[in-house]
């Protein structure tokens, strides 16, 4: 694997980590650093595996986290009487 993809995977695992974290500032001050970060791993991915990998890569950034954050609430709501 190369280094490009292991950073990938690396900010995947920070930004999943971080998405299930509670914040008081609504993760905001989370994702200005992981997009700081990520656009950068995203261009060296497209420059050494091309464009296809570079979108599946851009896909998995934006999709994991958001999925991840709606996997750290409470499953159901109690009901009230």
């Amino acid at each position: 694997m190369s280094l490009s993809l292991i950073l990938a995977c690396l900010w995947a695992l920070v930004a999943n980590v971080l998405a299930m974290t509670p914040s008081r500032d609504f993760h905001w001050r989370n994702a200005y650093i992981l997009i700081a970060i990520g656009i950068p791993i995203v261009g060296y991915v497209v420059f050494q595996h091309g464009p296809w990998i570079g979108l599946l890569v851009l896909a998995g950034g934006l999709l994991g986290p958001a999925l991840a954050g709606h996997l750290s609430g409470p499953l159901a709501e109690p009901r009230r009487q």
